[in-house]
């Protein structure tokens, strides 16, 4: 697969569905990652596998 073929995804926050900062590709495994939000301040920690985003932990603030 070339770099032209890859598709990066937006993140978006689990509480006010806003776009964050951060993007994932197909092949992105994230574990434990501190997702920050700019819209509602808040550190969610969630986990992507395959484009499936699952929230480990609520807010931290």
């Amino acid at each position: 697969m070339d770099n032209k073929d890859r598709k990066d995804y937006w993140i978006h926050c689990p509480i006010c569905k806003a776009k964050t900062r951060t993007k994932v590709q197909q092949d992105t495994v994230l574990l434990n990652f501190p997702l920050y939000c700019p819209r509602c301040k808040k550190t969610i920690r969630i986990g992507v596998i395959n484009l499936k985003l699952v929230v480990n932990d609520e807010a931290e603030d």
